[in-house]
């Protein structure tokens, strides 16, 4: 910076390296500090006045910080270019076509999935093993065959937590030939790479395009995002693909975890596997009640473990405009509990989601009053 003053003959306090140095190094909260100061071309016996130097002082330090800022602004967008780059999904959607409307109704007890199907589902997932006793595998094969004369898929839900050892059990199951849905990443990359049609369920924790993207790559055919996600989250997870075989979990009680610990032998001194008329005779229906008061359903499954299910049920039936907006076409109703009005829920979903596909107004306050006042917007409006 230049000074507006001109330099003129001193009276009585020169210019000097002291004062200067007193002056120019007055840099308070500024990033800066004073480095050298060159009086060389500075001719002895010379005055500007002490406010000149502090103006030109303040001067040099905006200008600083002006080009600092530049730097800073460069630097960031140069970061934001890269980053963008490193994490940037790459979807070939050449040849694809929008999905078709999907209202897809999970059930656990054989006659609640015809119920289910009559009410407008279009698929009906049955998770056999969700609980004692589970259904005799000749009765699965003649409700595949019922539902197909109503033109309803049938898929077959596999439990989340598979060991080595339970493969036995298993094995005839997916020996039927049906479609699979299983939050088991290792059995949605075995079965998806033999061609079998298998659904990623919301427990292999797809948050982000890049695991959505390699669940794609390793065979399954469709996605449950995680249900941890928000609706703004879910919308941004699935806009490579412009929505297209992504079922969002809409309405039911997601599984919160699944423990190796029985409660119900725990609590009568039982041992565990060898008890199961506690479960399927005396107990059939097990809670446990946090000490806030919420009361959680537990289902032990036919590997003796306990699902702990979500206290209430979560409703997304408001989200559905904007899910719908997004080009999302997949709903998934859960009904894991005895007592799940499976038909009316399931008709109401219907009705909301015929509106949404002839572009009428939906009527979202019909789902409600169908769902109840013990509801939750969950994960849609706030994340986990």
């Amino acid at each position: 910076v230049v000074s507006d003053v001109p330099l003129r003959p001193a009276a009585d306090r020169p210019v000097d390296d002291v004062l200067l140095r007193r002056q120019l190094g007055r840099l308070g909260d500024t990033p800066y500090t004073l480095g050298d100061v060159d009086t060389r071309a500075l001719a002895p016996g010379l005055f500007l006045p002490v406010s000149e130097l502090n103006h030109m002082r303040q001067r040099a330090v905006a200008a600083l910080a002006e080009r600092r800022a530049w730097s800073e602004e460069a630097r960031r967008a140069d970061r934001t270019s890269r980053i963008a780059a490193a994490v940037g999904v790459t979807v070939d959607a050449a040849g694809r076509t929008p999905d078709a409307a999907r209202l897809v109704a999970e059930v656990w007890r054989v006659e609640d999935a015809i119920v289910a199907a009559d009410a407008g589902a279009t698929e009906v997932v049955l998770d056999p093993f969700l609980r004692h006793p589970a259904p005799p595998k000749a009765r699965v094969t003649r409700l595949r065959d019922d539902l197909a004369a109503r033109g309803v898929a049938l898929r077959l839900r596999t439990p989340s937590v598979i060991r080595p050892a339970d493969r036995a059990a298993l094995d005839p199951w997916l020996a039927l030939g049906l479609p699979v849905l299983s939050g088991h990443l290792g059995l949605v990359a075995e079965q998806g790479a033999t061609g079998c049609d298998v659904v990623a369920d919301y427990a292999t924790n797809v948050f982000n395009q890049h695991t959505a993207r390699e669940l794609f790559r390793i065979g399954a055919a469709r996605i449950t995002p995680s249900v941890e996600l928000t609706a703004g989250e879910i919308v941004a997870l699935v806009a490579p693909w412009g929505g297209a075989a992504f079922d969002v979990f809409t309405y039911g009680r997601p599984e919160g975890m699944t423990i190796e610990h029985c409660v119900l032998s725990a609590a009568f001194d039982r041992e565990p596997t060898t008890c199961r008329d506690l479960c399927v005779k005396k107990h059939p229906n097990v809670e446990l009640t946090d000490p806030t008061g919420y009361t959680f359903p537990v289902a032990t499954d036919s590997d003796c473990r306990n699902r702990l299910l979500h206290s209430r049920p979560v409703d997304g039936s408001a989200y559905l405009p904007g899910l719908w907006a997004a080009g999302i076409r997949g709903y998934r109703l859960v009904f894991n509990v005895p007592g799940d009005d499976v038909a009316g829920v399931t008709a109401a979903y219907r009705r909301l989601i015929d509106a949404l596909h002839a572009g009428a107004p939906p009527d979202v306050a019909a789902v409600r009053a169908t769902v109840g006042d013990a509801y939750t917007r969950g994960h849609f409006a706030r994340a986990v």
